[in-house]
């Protein structure tokens, strides 16, 4: 009989749904353990990165329920946003009909996988039983003021129409979408407080064991805690000031120009205070600004452009008049928009100075060393070293004259030290028609007025008309948009932006947990029982979008008191798993290197597709497809298939009675009892302990081969045989589901393969009754000798070199030195 994967895989797949072989309860036997991967974007159709990251996932989830665990494993659909709404202006159909029909498409492909989900608990977020809940959230956010409008200079895509959070502006300030270079506008917009949280976020990373360093170290960089002093910088005679942050405020002394960002709110109130020609001069030089992309703006070493507005600012240290300008690498979105500019110790405000012709005040030097000479230094002096030039706080090293300094300025009444952080409240206004409706009307009486809880959830028109440039469609919707103020019953306006799609991924694994439930977002006992996520699987570009807004999401959870105050992080343990890389690049559409999963199943079978995956690269690296390898594995399954279906009979047939190996005579039974108990050693632990999925599949390719090559003689032989193919199945039953369903039964098991319990090793079993011993002379390889094994240091280098083999070797040398590592190896060294 062939492997017929096509009729085999289809036939567990049914089994499984029929049974329910994997729905699973709260307080069910076994403890706990939540396995999730980050859900998908229905784009149309899965691809290798997708079955990669199930992959792992579901052989995650089978392994650990055959450990006795009580596995949560759902999946959904992360269904609002601009892709979907783009895809369907090109197909000319609306975004609902275009996500529901790539939904179904791949809930297929997930289910012809042989994925385990518990597919009861599906969850899609563009449903209104699900955004219902999203606006909730909103609602409560607003409630705590959280959630708040205002007019800000915000990051905006062309392409897309809409507005980006910051960490959406990627690389060279780019959208992460469609890598149009962003622009700066000014519009009203919604943000939540999630700097609120920032110190928490902070520190907590401290108490995430389970995760990437890489990880932690991009987030810590992202939410960028800074200490230092903030401080008002007068305007001389307007009655302005200006607000400045520095961490190194023992450089005061060294200010010799003030740098404005062009979207600081004090560079219009400039304009508007000067001559009719400078005031068209300031605003056009701003507005130019603001057209230019973050990176290009900030880059250490670019062109730096500035304009000089002709107002000066008083140094609040000495009294001194320096002048203000507006400057291209000073951005809004970091401190507060205005710096003092110290060219002799930062190297963006050197290069500014040597551009324009400005002063250079060095107020730092090495110690033992002279004050620099302006004139001839190339570059900025950045280090740390002793103060200069700076009155009464000269000759401090760097350290005691920021603390001094900042202590000076808070006698002073002048500032006050405070931790600042990189990161920004969170921008979630989307001018785009399909994602969540915002909550909130407008009524010329009331105000802001927030939709009543009891009449979410706000749903979006289905039958809108989506403009082919991409306009929000909600504007063309007069008979949604107008409507009844809930506090005064006059006519108010809807809010027309949508949130942004990342709300939706912030809490979907919390609804998991109660799907369909109507009263909260979720039952508290059930989140109580099941969070947090035990291991959390996707792409590290997450890192600094998805990672962190789920984090602030369960830190507001918790404090509104849905779930225990203690459970403040949603993630306990975080695998990234690398990339699927074709011909030297990234799978990509536009590249026209995609591999499409349904031919390769319907070619090879999802076992094939999922071994090749598993065991082409460890999971946190990238992955290079080869179809030669997707034969090679395909071929392996073959094998395996070849091997018990030949013996099904005799397996049929042969003694379940366990033999343990002190009643095993023979050499060749003894070794393959060996080799199965050091196989299901190492797969386990390769999957438990190190995630090294691809060295697991090795051993089981050697168990194989040991299977294959073995010839029972006797009964005892014959059982230890049965012992070692039903150890194979359960071992392979993770990674290839289907063909070991099938193989499991063929040898006369009853019962769901799936569910069985994971195969224990046996310690005596383990024990080997001989070791290999390497001789090396003078560290080079020389022979190999069979030893008893557990030979102390001493009896091991005795029994070496007494060995006819050794003596030969050294002979007419000196003996330096002979080192010894028990049951590894014997190094002699030696002279002549």
């Amino acid at each position: 009989m062939a492997y017929d994967f096509r009729a085999i895989e289809p036939k567990w797949q049914k089994k499984w749904e029929e049974k329910g072989a994997f729905h699973v309860e709260a307080g069910a036997e076994g403890p706990k353990f939540y396995c999730l991967e980050m859900f998908p974007y229905p784009s149309g159709a899965l691809h290798m990165g997708h079955l990669r990251n199930y992959s792992i996932g579901d052989l995650t989830a089978r392994f650990l329920r055959m450990n006795g665990y009580n596995v949560m494993y759902p999946i959904g659909f992360d269904s609002f946003g601009m892709p979907a709404e783009n895809a369907a202006i090109k197909m000319k159909t609306h975004p609902a009909v275009w996500t529901k029909k790539n939904i179904d498409h791949m809930i297929g492909q997930l289910k012809s996988m042989g994925c385990s989900y518990d597919w009861r608990r599906l969850v899609k977020t563009f449903e209104p039983d699900y955004y219902r809940w999203s606006q909730w959230f909103f609602l409560q956010m607003y409630k705590k003021g959280l959630a708040y409008r205002k007019h800000a200079p915000v990051n905006w895509c062309e392409t897309c129409g809409t507005v980006l959070a910051n960490e959406q502006v990627i690389g060279d300030g780019v959208c992460w979408r469609c890598e149009t270079p962003v622009v700066k506008r000014g519009l009203d917009q919604w943000f939540l407080r999630i700097t609120d949280y920032a110190d928490e976020l902070l520190e907590y990373l401290d108490k995430l064991p389970g995760w990437p360093e890489r990880v932690l170290t991009m987030q810590r960089n992202w939410i960028g805690r800074s200490e230092g002093v903030r401080f008002d910088i007068e305007i001389a005679g307007t009655g302005l000031t200006i607000e400045a942050f520095t961490t190194r405020i023992d450089t005061i002394f060294g200010i010799t120009f003030v740098a404005l960002a062009a979207e600081h709110p004090v560079v219009e109130e400039l304009a508007s205070r000067s001559d009719g020609a400078r005031r068209a001069e300031i605003l056009g030089f701003a507005a130019r600004m603001s057209q230019r992309s973050a990176i290009e703006r900030t880059a250490a070493g670019g062109d730096k452009m500035g304009m000089d507005t002709g107002f000066k600012a008083i140094n609040p240290a000495n009294g001194e008049l320096v002048p203000i300008w507006i400057a291209d690498y000073i951005l809004t979105d970091y401190g507060t928009g205005a710096i003092m500019g110290v060219p002799a110790h930062d190297q963006r405000d050197f290069d500014f100075v040597r551009k324009f012709g400005l002063g250079v005040i060095p107020v730092v030097r090495r110690e033992g060393e002279p004050v620099p000479d302006p004139a001839e230094m190339t570059e900025a002096a950045v280090a740390d070293g002793v103060s200069c030039n700076s009155g009464q706080f000269d000759g401090l090293p760097t350290p005691v004259a920021i603390e001094r300094i900042s202590a000076w300025f808070e006698e002073k009444g002048w500032g006050k030290r405070e931790t600042q952080y990189r990161l920004r409240d969170w921008l979630i206004s989307r001018q785009r028609y399909w994602g969540t409706p915002i909550p909130v009307v407008y009524c010329d009486r009331c105000g802001i007025v927030p939709v009543p809880e009891e009449s979410l959830p706000v749903e979006l028109p289905l039958d809108a008309v989506v403009p082919e440039n991409g306009v929000n469609a909600l504007l063309g919707r007069p008979d949604w948009i107008n409507t009844t103020c809930p506090e005064c019953g006059g006519q108010a306006r809807r809010e027309t932006d949508t949130m942004d799609t990342f709300i939706c991924s912030s809490w979907y694994f919390f609804r998991y947990l109660s799907p369909g439930y109507d009263k909260a977002p979720f039952r508290s006992e059930d989140a109580k029982y099941w969070m947090p996520v035990d291991l959390y699987i996707g792409g590290i570009e997450h890192a600094c979008l998805h990672l962190i807004y789920a984090r602030f999401f369960t830190k507001m959870i918790s404090d509104l008191g849905l779930v225990p105050p203690d459970m403040r992080e949603p993630f306990t343990g975080l695998l990234t798993q690398g990339m699927v890389i074709k011909d030297g690049a990234k799978m990509s559409k536009s590249l026209g290197n995609v591999v499409d999963l349904d031919e390769i199943i319907n070619k090879y079978g999802a076992d094939t597709a999922r071994l090749f995956i598993l065991f082409a690269s460890p999971p946190d690296r990238s992955l290079d497809w080869s179809d030669k390898g997707v034969e090679g594995a395909n071929r392996f399954l073959n094998r395996v298939f070849r091997l018990v279906e030949g013996k099904a009979d005799s397996l049929r047939r042969a003694s379940r009675q366990h033999v343990p190996m002190g009643a095993i005579e023979s050499a060749g039974a003894r070794d393959l009892k060996r080799l199965i108990h050091s196989t299901i050693d190492r797969v386990t632990r390769d999957i438990r302990d190190e995630r090294q999925f691809n060295t697991a599949v090795a051993r089981m390719m050697e168990l194989t081969n040991g299977l294959a090559a073995y010839k029972p003689a006797d009964a005892t032989d014959q059982a230890v045989f049965r012992e070692g193919v039903e150890s194979l199945l359960l071992c392979l039953s993770p990674f290839c589901p289907h063909i070991a369903e099938e193989l499991w039964e063929m040898i006369g098991q009853s019962g769901t393969l799936s569910l069985s319990l994971w195969p224990k090793a046996e310690e005596d079993a383990l024990d080997v009754d001989k070791v290999t011993v390497v001789l090396q002379i003078n560290g080079k390889l020389r022979e190999q000798f069979e030893m008893p094994p557990g030979l102390d240091r001493d009896e091991l280098a005795k029994r070496v070199m007494e060995l006819d083999q050794t003596k030969k070797r050294i002979e007419g040398k000196d003996v330096v030195k002979v080192i010894a590592v028990q049951d590894k190896l014997v190094n002699i060294v030696v002279k002549g």
